[in-house]
């Protein structure tokens, strides 16, 4: 979303979805709030911190080149990144109860609850994600930004409140997927590095700026890495 309406392209997205690892975290170890109950909060908290992220960095650059864009994302990135192990140490932490545990079975094959309440959350938030931008009147404004700025300027529409309604709704995106890997995933400052690659080449696989496309790329990765896993080695997972 991001790329197709900016054109930039967000090399710290995967520090955004850190954070909302350990904010998921802290609301749990603080006031035993499970992760699903949190995931509201996570949601509200990192919209706000993406329209922010625009309005002090990304606002700066929006209209200088490429290469400044890319250099602006990465020291984000970076600065993200150190500042999670100043304040949290690298120690790995990890959620020990939650609504979503054990397993299920379908037609003999185990299923983690977790990892299955993650798929649910990723399908249903990209529904949603989806109807948004295709049908509602917002939805329709970010497209038309994405597709001719020139043209959107002409008909009145704002792309400056474009860009940052943009940008805070993919990182509530990251609120979500925050909130539903805390449940079984490690929580540590470099976690964004595991999905940092990977979400680059769903998106790219199935469309920069295509909202369906990059979720059927986010499934032909996934299950390269399970089949990979299965039947070469656990290594290419």
């Amino acid at each position: 979303l991001i790329w197709g309406v900016t054109d930039i392209l967000h090399l710290a997205y995967a520090e955004f979805l850190m954070f909302a690892m350990y904010l998921v975290f802290f609301l749990y170890l603080l006031f035993q709030l499970d992760p699903l109950l949190s995931l509201p909060i996570a949601v509200v908290a990192l919209f706000i911190a993406g329209v922010a992220c625009y309005k002090l960095v990304i606002s700066r650059v929006i209209d200088a080149p490429s290469y400044a864009q890319i250099f602006s994302t990465f020291g984000l990135l970076v600065f993200m990144r150190y500042i999670a192990f100043f304040l949290f140490t690298p120690t790995y932490r990890t959620i020990g109860e939650s609504y979503l545990m054990g397993c299920a079975e379908f037609a003999g094959v185990r299923v983690g609850i977790p990892e299955l309440g993650a798929f649910l959350g990723s399908i249903t938030t990209t529904g949603l994600v989806f109807c948004f931008i295709k049908y509602t009147k917002i939805g329709k404004a970010i497209r038309a930004t994405a597709q001719d700025k020139e043209a959107a300027i002409a008909v009145g529409i704002s792309i400056d409140r474009m860009y940052k309604l943009a940008w805070g709704i993919s990182s509530a995106c990251l609120g979500v997927a925050g909130a539903l890997l805390a449940t079984f995933f490690y929580i540590y400052p470099d976690v964004g590095g595991v999905f940092l690659l990977m979400g680059f080449v769903a998106v790219t696989l199935g469309g920069l700026g295509n909202i369906h496309g990059s979720f059927i790329g986010g499934l032909v990765i996934g299950m390269i890495q399970m089949l990979g896993s299965v039947y070469v080695s656990p290594g290419y997972e």
